[in-house]
């Protein structure tokens, strides 16, 4: 099902709750999946680089479910030209977002010279910020860090913005950590520097007119609520991955729509048709049935039988057999 230039009247523009842009993880089959969970939470693509896009397959790279909206492209690069091309064929696949990473931390992005490492570089993002608002008229938006390696002091990441900002981009989504370029895992950047909410609070407050989003760490609906009352969105990171039915009432809490919230069984069966063509389309390039399935290993996470769930949707054997019906199998029983 390749996606189709987007009617922008049936789309909820709402950035209020977020999946963040995850590599291996929220692929077009993962998001899919949360689509089948949350009709209207902003869904995002993981990173693709502009050299993927300028120079290799971008039928590969780019395409995903009509499904799937409200879903942006997040780009990674650092060339104002190319991602002036990259935004435009987004645009033209039909995302309803360009957003430029600025806050990934692994020394493989730095070589290409983007990701966190571009917040040493204001206003060469503010130029590409510029670039992609020439070619597009969907939103540009960036996802940063609030600070790099030992800088502590909350201007260096108000400056940034405000830099930034000098292009027309309005909408920031804070990663409310800083990135340490050297020394630490992707992974031990995601933990280890402390979360400081309080300085995307402050940006809210310094920039009222812009829409300011904060990630990092944020796990329950407590959480989302709390942080709601200083910013304007909340982005979900790995809690929406491995424990996506999390994301079931946020229609109804967040977006105010009163369609009946789906049980897990019929999350389920509604992935049944999608994975049956996706096989059917693609077996014989070597899409298997686990490629979809292992997305949705948390959807019981909580419940009683979780581990069986997720044991029997990680079977070699039972998967070998192609059958989307493995997941009806798989439902822990008295669900």
């Amino acid at each position: 099902m390749t996606a189709t230039p987007a009617t922008p009247a049936t789309i909820p523009r709402g950035r209020r709750i977020s999946v963040a842009p995850m590599m291996d993880w929220t692929d077009r089959h993962c998001r899919l999946f949360h689509r089948q969970i949350t009709r209207h939470t902003w869904l995002y693509t993981e990173m693709v680089t502009t050299g993927a896009l300028v120079y290799g397959d971008v039928e590969r790279h780019l395409r995903f479910n009509d499904e799937e909206h409200p879903v942006a492209l997040q780009l990674g690069g650092s060339d104002p030209h190319d991602l002036a091309v990259s935004a435009r064929l987004g645009e033209k696949w039909g995302y309803d977002e360009i957003n430029l990473n600025c806050g990934c931390p692994s020394e493989r992005v730095q070589k290409g010279a983007f990701g966190a490492c571009l917040m040493a570089e204001p206003e060469l993002v503010r130029d590409c910020v510029k670039a992609m608002r020439d070619a597009v008229s969907i939103d540009v938006t960036v996802k940063h860090r609030i600070g790099i390696n030992e800088t502590e002091s909350y201007d260096f990441v108000r400056d940034f913005v405000g830099k930034v900002a000098d292009a027309g981009c309005t909408t920031f989504i804070v990663h409310a950590r800083n990135a340490i370029l050297k020394g630490l895992s992707p992974k031990e950047n995601r933990e280890i520097p402390p979360l400081k909410y309080e300085y995307a609070y402050r940006l809210k407050r310094d920039f009222p007119d812009f829409e300011i989003l904060i990630n990092g760490g944020i796990k329950t609906q407590a959480e989302i609520d709390e942080h709601l009352r200083h910013v304007d969105g909340v982005m979900l990171g790995r809690e929406a991955y491995h424990n996506p039915y999390l994301m079931a009432t946020f229609d109804q809490r967040y977006y105010g729509d009163d369609a009946p919230v789906k049980s897990r069984e019929e999350v389920l069966r509604a992935m049944m048709p999608y994975i049956a063509a996706q096989l059917a389309q693609e077996g014989g390039r070597g899409l298997k049935l686990n490629t979809i399935t292992r997305h949705m290993l948390g959807l019981m996470q909580g419940l009683p039988g979780a581990k069986n769930f997720r044991q029997t949707l990680s079977d070699s054997k039972k998967l070998a057999a192609g059958d989307p019906a493995l997941l009806l199998d798989a439902i822990p029983r008295g669900l």
